[in-house]
């Protein structure tokens, strides 16, 4: 399953990471899918491969990089993908 139902929170950005994963471009939005890989792949999607060690740490990184508040935003986004996997569990009747 590739179709991301866009009317579940934190659509957007699980849409647009299993993009980037597939277009092998490092993101935001890439690393939180590698991260939620396993919860994401159990749902029947399919989450590309991006070989990257640790996502949460390069993630981490990303945001570090770009300006203060890395820690708060770092949550936030976790926080959708969350929120996503969770709406589609109760969509499958998990």
């Amino acid at each position: 399953m590739t179709d991301v139902p866009a009317d579940f929170p934190g659509s957007d950005i699980v849409s647009a990471g299993l993009d980037d994963l597939a277009a092998g471009r490092e993101s935001e939005a890439s690393l939180l899918v590698s991260m939620a890989a396993p919860r994401l792949k159990a749902l029947g999607y399919t989450v590309p491969a991006d070989g990257v060690e640790r996502p949460s740490h390069r993630l981490y990184e990303l945001l570090s990089s770009s300006g203060d508040g890395a820690h708060s935003r770092y949550n936030a986004l976790i926080g959708r993908v969350v929120s996503f996997a969770r709406a589609a569990e109760r969509a499958a009747g998990s």
